[in-house]
């Protein structure tokens, strides 16, 4: 999907599958999640990301209520998540990192234990996406390895409907081949209009393949939230030799120097400035990892 028909889908009061506004988080510790904003249109795929620490499972846990937010607003599906909790539950998938099912229960067992939680419950659904990905129901949950009970948690969240999935590190556990089917699946899953996907992962291919927006937390605040392509395309990696460092004058937003030279991270507007009588400089398009990495690495300056 284009840049501009994303900038449209935001612009034109789009049905929003997740509103968070301000949303502020504290703990002891002294980290805080601050003032966090942004929208997820109905239909689309976000992706969730940022170093270890920046406050991606924070924020999954407020909209999910599992900690009270200290400012702020979250409504999910135009329902705010905690005055309707439950109905707002009713409406979602969760996949998280980990699995929450009883490890004795039979991967049948664990289906019968959902089912009576969700009004849609859907059991042929379920039995289907058993079949599809290979989960035999006489398995036990603990004899299950890492990335089938993340397809089983998965195969509870499609089988009563929800509106919106909210996946943890969905792909962690998961081979190359196995990554390629999920991505599969939440197309499909999204494909109505209707269904929306919020998910954290800090395997940016993925993303590369299956997001519409992208949104970037580090050190609790937000650095961006749009549409995928327009965060790529803001950027530039400039590589260079140590003496032509001094050629950036401030403009680098975050810089790696080791032995041979430096890579930075600057505005495209930067690095049209710096195209000018350098030509020893290499100014190259920039990845999600190059955005990442450069944005969160100590050695900012020389």
């Amino acid at each position: 999907m284009t840049v501009d028909k994303l900038q449209g889908v935001m612009q034109d009061s789009a049905p929003l599958a997740l509103s968070i506004d301000g949303v502020t988080k504290r703990y002891d510790s002294g980290f805080t999640l601050e003032d966090v904003t942004f929208d997820l249109p109905a239909g689309y795929i976000m992706g969730l990301i940022g170093p270890n620490g920046a406050g991606k499972s924070t924020l999954i846990k407020l909209i999910l209520n599992m900690i009270r937010r200290d400012a702020g607003s979250i409504s999910v599906l135009g329902m705010d998540n905690i005055r309707s909790e439950e109905a707002t539950k009713e409406q979602l998938g969760i996949v998280f990192d980990t699995h929450y099912f009883i490890e004795a229960w039979t991967v049948r067992k664990a289906g019968q234990a959902m089912a009576p939680m969700y009004p849609t419950w859907n059991q042929q659904a379920f039995d289907s996406y058993l079949r599809r990905f290979g989960l035999d129901e006489r398995k036990k949950v603990k004899e299950l390895s890492r990335g089938m009970q993340m397809k089983l948690m998965l195969a509870v969240a499609l089988s009563h409907d929800a509106k919106l999935l909210i996946l943890d590190e969905p792909t962690s556990g998961l081979d190359v081949l196995g990554r390629d089917e999920l991505m599969d699946i939440l197309h499909e899953y999204i494909e109505d209009g209707a269904h929306s996907v919020l998910f954290s992962t800090h395997i940016t291919d993925d993303l590369e393949h299956a997001a519409d927006f992208i949104t970037y937390i580090t050190g609790g605040r937000l650095y961006y939230s749009g549409p995928k392509d327009e965060f790529e395309d803001s950027f530039r990696l400039v590589k260079g030799g140590p003496e032509q460092f001094e050629l950036l004058q401030g403009r680098a937003l975050g810089t790696h120097h080791y032995a041979t030279g430096f890579d930075a991270l600057v505005s495209v507007s930067a690095a049209e400035n710096l195209r000018d009588g350098n030509a020893h400089l290499a100014i190259e398009p920039v990845s999600i990892d190059d955005i990442i990495r450069l944005t969160n690495i100590k050695e900012n300056s020389r």
